[in-house]
């Protein structure tokens, strides 16, 4: 919200309302009821610029320990696959158990970072993400069920981390300002996640043992969790909108979800990322392996039959993630902010784009790996720089389109939704080209996944579908916030004009504006 807002008078300030949106009729919780309940809450100082700024550093290199822990497994994912003898499918398992313990989590830790301490919550997490994530690096060849519960359990950290992290931003920054702190935080998902196959790779060969991949991000991550300790700050909710007063609400988890499912622009933007989970989640996991069979079907190097196979493709996949995460990040949040002002659907517009705008680049990948890997790689560079165009701007529509005291909920329940039908099934559904395979023997395993893959297209298309449905509610969605947020503030600064005056002050001070008595 801009700054200049702070100096006007009651007069100007709207009406506070007792529904997000006209077509909501839900109470929001306490925050009309009472205006002698604000008094007592109001006097926390804002957090100094210097502060966040260090904050954001934090949490920016915890989130890409994060996804490079997640995809160290893919970009060692032939290695692993040779160590236990299993098959794509049962490879893909790993992936989706995590997913799966990850998304069941997220609900319980939004509930817990919309009520309570969000920098506990948030060591808590990671702390069970360290041991458990070390844990997996001393599995045996014998023990690979062992291995699918300790992936799982990673997901408590991560679930913890990815509900509250982006909530917290919100709180230290607005407007403008907020939007960039938002595309640098999510900008370090692309680049974790090509860090994950480098690094995956290059410990495997180094070594000659898939494992140290999953020993290299623990050791960074206990950095992360005593930076945490030392230098993030638990903002209160709301901060940045109410320039450092923040806003509090009393209500119940039911009440909290019925609100988020009658807020359109949120429903519809989290279909989105559903499909633009269930794309990126796949490809993810799957296209090192699918380049490095285009290797061997082009006779340019013979197939693996080791524990160490070559990472070559490992290393080129995470280079272009990578860099098209930073280029995506940072020129959808710049279209954005050049965007918005004029058009105030620009948002769901520009993830429309990129969604659509990568599927035809998809298509080519997938046709073309059997011919030209040079060419494979400059289409994978396009759709991926496309789709990285909606990270960021996706984590900005949740936060101004969801009241504060909401947002850790907002985030859990996307998650969850997103991750159950998004890439949690991705993975494994991909590796229904065992099955392909398996009912056609003259079929190579590079066909199988070639056709598997013909899948992750459509999705892209279903969510350009749904963001574009999106622009159609945002408008009206994000205004109703901006007013309740606004309401809340002049009710804060009446009832401190209220105390002024029950204390015998010669003068009771509201907002802006000073009543002698």
């Amino acid at each position: 919200m801009d700054q200049k807002g702070s100096g006007s008078s009651h007069q100007d300030t709207p009406v506070p309302r007792c529904s997000l949106g006209s077509s909501s009729g839900l109470h929001y919780g306490a925050l009309v009821n009472s205006v002698s309940s604000l008094a007592l809450a109001s006097d926390k100082p804002p957090i100094s610029q210097r502060r966040a700024y260090v904050a954001i550093a934090v949490l920016c290199y915890v989130n890409l320990l994060n996804y490079m822990e997640r995809y160290t497994i893919a970009g060692g994912l032939s290695s692993l696959v040779n160590f236990f003898l299993i098959s794509d499918s049962t490879a893909g398992l790993l992936q989706t158990v995590f997913i799966c313990s990850f998304l069941l989590l997220a609900p319980l830790f939004g509930y817990l970072g919309d009520r309570y301490n969000r920098k506990y919550i948030m060591l808590c997490g990671l702390s069970v993400w360290l041991l458990t994530a070390a844990g997996s690096s001393f599995v045996s060849k014998s023990q690979f069920w062992l291995l699918i519960l300790l992936r799982a359990l990673v997901g408590v950290g991560e679930a913890s981390y990815s509900t509250v992290a982006p909530t917290i931003i919100g709180d230290l920054f607005s407007g403008g300002q907020r939007s960039v702190m938002i595309c640098i935080f999510y900008i370090f998902i692309p680049v974790g996640s090509g860090l994950g196959y480098i690094t995956g790779a290059g410990s495997a060969n180094l070594t000659g043992d898939w494992r140290w991949a999953l020993r290299i991000t623990p050791i960074m991550g206990l950095v992360g969790l005593v930076l945490m300790v030392f230098l993030c700050p638990n903002p209160p909710r709301g901060a940045a909108e109410t320039h450092g007063d923040g806003v509090t609400a009393h209500s119940s988890y039911v009440e909290d979800v019925k609100y988020l499912l009658k807020n359109k622009s949120y429903v519809w933007s989290s279909l989105g990322v559903t499909s633009l989970a269930f794309l990126t989640g796949a490809l993810a996991f799957w296209l090192p392996t699918f380049l490095a069979r285009a290797h061997v079907t082009q006779g340019l190097r013979p197939p693996c039959t080791g524990e160490s196979c070559n990472s070559t493709d490992s290393y080129i996949f995470g280079a272009v993630t990578v860099a098209t995460g930073i280029l995506g990040g940072a020129l959808g949040t710049t279209i954005s902010r050049q965007l918005r002002d004029r058009f105030s659907h620009a948002d769901p517009l520009i993830c429309a784009v990129g969604m659509l705008g990568s599927v035809p680049c998809l298509f080519i990948t997938i046709f073309v790996a059997s011919s030209s890997i040079p060419v494979t790689y400059v289409f994978i560079f396009f759709g991926e720089l496309l789709l990285s165009l909606n990270w960021a701007v996706l984590a900005d529509i949740l936060l101004y389109v969801v009241v504060p005291t909401r947002r850790a909920t907002a985030e859990a329940l996307q998650i969850t939704f997103g991750h159950l039908l998004g890439d949690a099934g991705s993975p494994y559904l991909l590796g229904i080209s065992d099955a392909i395979l398996s009912s056609n023997p003259d079929t190579t395993d590079f066909r199988s996944l070639m056709y598997s893959l013909l899948l992750c297209p459509f999705m892209g298309i279903l969510g350009g579908v749904f963001f574009l449905i999106t622009t159609m509610y945002i408008t009206e969605d994000k205004k109703a916030v901006q007013q309740l947020v606004e309401g809340n503030l002049f009710l804060r600064n009446l009832a401190r004009g209220l105390a002024a005056c029950s204390s015998g002050a010669t003068s009771c001070v509201f907002g802006s504006s000073t009543m002698p008595l």
